[in-house]
């Protein structure tokens, strides 16, 4: 499942900036000499194709950009590019530096180890960064030019996360401290043992166990460029801040004056972690060392607090329904002085994320996903008006003031991330980085329209159809059904490394990605109608879309196959039983297949409750038992076409047992089916060769049953 706050920090293009960092720490050794280090770098993949056809090695060759941050002076944007290597089956990430008024990218890193979460000093006479150490990853600092590299900080269990106070001379950071008790704790002597005990609920979460370690934020003076007299603000505490498995930095913040630090928590333990979504603001007091939490009584998520930059104010993000992660994401401004508290999105039905105070602090910046897209907004603090700036099929991840302009990176489906400057009075864009130039320009990219299909219920539904390079409007395509995930997530103008629609077309499919009942960017009340609904109206939806676009003569009717993952491949599923002979093949990646069985054994238990309004074991909840009746493995017996099953063993979100049921049944029945199992992936594929099997497997699957 895709879940509304993994949806955020990717947008902030900090999540695969952190997964490469993991992949690259866990892999990168030591070296002897300088020689063998500089052999072993991963670089920039200069390529010169032979095909304008874009392959799955072409895919995992771009680099990866994101963490785009700018100097205090406001003329030189510092930020980070992951390159992964299909020999080597790792990443490597670099930092660039890059003028705003033009000139070339500057890279001021060059090493095997990799470098994260860059951030400029105060005065910009320095930038601090991760890097891999001795004790794992520790704060480093270097001159802007890359030179006086120096590690600064000797954590015992690492750094996650840093950001320096606004005096210049306190840092915050994040590390994963032990708070309770493992098993080989209380028996030291079976040092061995291969055992884990639990006694609640929350016992493992995304893709790792529960071993007693929560990730805690400390304060450190800097002294001498050195961290030193660092203190853990959250001590004996079993909780986690920023959130896991995915928050970051933005989810803590320091106030101008370096006296308060506001940061985001779930203080729950156990079952009621896992039954509930009520995060909080807490306000730590650096002098006095007293901790309030400021959103007390707001039931749902609230999250990345930001001051104003004159400190009186506060903005943070709030969802209003306990239980429900898709809730629509309220802008919620306090007045410091007064303690009043305003709700800014009551006339805006939005979702909004990157916030960003102008300096003057009469504005605050964001991005908001509206109609598929993702766009640069402009919030008014006294009148409360929401104003769109940039216009256009893209998605925009973040954005940041620089001066008299912006600074955002944007992808669309035929392009990955670059840095753009946006002028914020017209909205006009230039590209400032351009990567992934170099390969771009040897490829011949698809081409996207955006049509309205009608649904059922007489709703319009935004929806894609990407058509292939070099499309021929003579010709007959085999088509591909993309069902989204989620179920609420957006299926807006994304790149992704897995499921691309770049690749996907350049392949000679057609693809065909309907919004349906659910998908973010168009409305809390579209939304919202997915809930205790999971097999009704958004499947028709599905149907409608694939019914309406085989019309038209380009489609080949009698090659249609329907792909997804997570709820896209529950949706997978349940069309396999309810298709009605429309389909000659279906892909399904990590997708729930009996709703009764993931019900009770997901980590997160507060979705399922939220979903399919209750257990299975409520009986007489009508509403429950209506939901699991939709459950894909109800239909089983009208299967009748082949399947491909494809699941992580490390998928703590939705069990690999649900992928191996799916295939197990077919087997059963008789229906050709392939599985192919990642026992080390989660619930994406983060390897680069799993990256590039995955493909590989993907399309030789659907070239069998739809061109062979």
């Amino acid at each position: 499942m895709t879940f509304n706050q993994l949806k955020t920090f990717i947008q902030k293009g900090l999540f695969l900036a952190i997964i490469a960092g993991i992949i690259t720490t866990s892999m990168t050794s030591c070296k002897d000499s300088t020689e063998t280090e500089e052999a072993s770098i991963i670089g920039k993949a200069n390529l010169k194709l032979e095909s304008d056809l874009m392959t799955p090695e072409v895919l995992w060759s771009f680099g990866r950009l994101g963490d785009v941050q700018v100097s205090p002076d406001e003329q030189t944007i510092l930020y980070g590019v992951s390159y992964y290597s299909k020999e080597l089956n790792k990443s490597n990430r670099e930092l660039f530096t890059l003028k705003l008024d033009g000139g070339s990218p500057q890279q001021i890193t060059k090493t095997s180890g990799g470098e994260y979460n860059a951030i400029w000093s105060v005065d910009g006479s320095k930038i601090y960064f991760l890097a891999s150490a001795e004790n794992g990853m520790q704060i480093f600092s270097m001159n802007p030019d890359g030179t006086g590299k120096s590690q600064i900080s000797d954590i015992p269990n690492g750094v996650t996360n840093i950001k320096v106070a606004p005096n210049g001379n306190q840092i915050l950071f994040t590390s994963e401290i032990k708070v309770v008790e493992n098993v080989h704790d209380m028996n030291p002597d079976l040092p061995l043992a291969d055992a884990k005990i639990y006694d609640d609920l929350m016992y493992r979460h995304w893709d790792v166990w529960e071993d007693g370690y929560y990730s805690h934020i400390f304060i450190a003076d800097l002294v001498n460029g050195k961290v030193v007299n660092a203190k853990d603000i959250m001590e004996g505490e079993p909780f986690d801040s920023p959130l896991m498995p995915f928050g970051g930095i933005e989810q803590i913040t320091w106030s101008p004056d370096s006296k308060t630090i506001a940061y985001t928590c779930k203080k729950l333990t156990g079952k009621e972690y896992t039954i509930s979504t009520n995060s909080d603001i807490y306000i730590y007091n650096v002098e006095s060392g007293e901790t309030t939490n400021f959103t007390e009584g707001m039931p749902g998520y609230d999250w990345t607090p930001l001051y104003s930059p004159d400190g009186t104010k506060m903005a943070w993000l709030s969802m209003k329904r306990a239980g429900f992660e898709a809730d629509k994401e309220r802008l919620f401004v306090v007045d410091l002085t007064t303690g009043e508290k305003v709700n800014f999105s009551e006339k805006f039905d939005y979702s909004p994320s990157s916030l960003e105070w102008s300096e003057d602090g009469n504005f605050i910046y964001c991005v908001v996903g509206i109609n598929a897209t993702f766009q640069v907004y402009k919030i008014n603090i006294e009148t409360k008006e929401f104003k769109q700036i940039t216009e256009g099929l893209h998605d925009y991840h973040s954005v940041a003031i620089a001066g008299d302009q912006l600074v955002g990176t944007k992808v669309s489906m035929v392009k990955p991330a670059e840095i753009y400057a946006i002028n914020a009075k017209t909205g006009e864009e230039t590209e400032l980085s351009f990567e992934n130039k170099h390969i771009l320009d040897q490829l011949a990219m698809p081409t996207i329209e955006k049509r309205i299909v009608k649904t059922t219920d007489g709703k319009d539904m935004p929806t894609w159809v990407i058509k292939p390079p070099h499309f021929d409007a003579n010709k007959k395509y085999p088509t591909l059904l993309y069902c989204e995930g989620g179920p609420q997530s957006p299926l807006s103008q994304f790149w992704s490394y897995r499921w691309n629609f770049s690749i996907m077309a350049s392949n000679d499919y057609v693809v065909v990605a309907p919004n349906r009942r659910g998908v973010l960017t168009l409305g809390q009340e579209w939304t919202d109608q997915i809930s205790k609904d999971n097999a009704g109206q958004a499947m028709k939806d599905l149907l409608s879309a694939i019914d309406d676009v085989k019309k038209e003569p380009y489609v080949d009717e009698e090659k249609l196959g329907a792909v997804g993952a997570s709820f896209g491949a529950f949706s997978v599923f349940w069309l396999a039983g309810n298709h009605e002979k429309r389909f000659k093949t279906f892909i399904a990646h990590d997708g729930v297949f009996n709703s009764e069985m993931e019900f009770m054994t997901t980590d997160e238990s507060f979705f399922d409750i939220w979903e399919k309004g209750g257990a299975p074991w409520e009986k007489d909840n009508q509403v429950a038992m209506k939901s699991y009746a939709g459950s894909a493995d109800r239909f089983i017996k009208n299967w009748d076409t082949p399947i491909l099953v494809i699941h992580g063993g490390r998928d703590y979100r939705i069990p690999y047992t649900q992928g191996m049921a799916a295939f197990n049944s077919a087997r059963l029945r008789d229906i050709k089916a392939r599985f192919l199992y990642f026992p080390e992936e989660n619930h994406w594929v983060l390897q680069p060769q799993n990256g590039i099997l995955w493909q590989r497997t993907f399309f030789d699957w659907l070239d069998q049953h739809l061109k062979e």
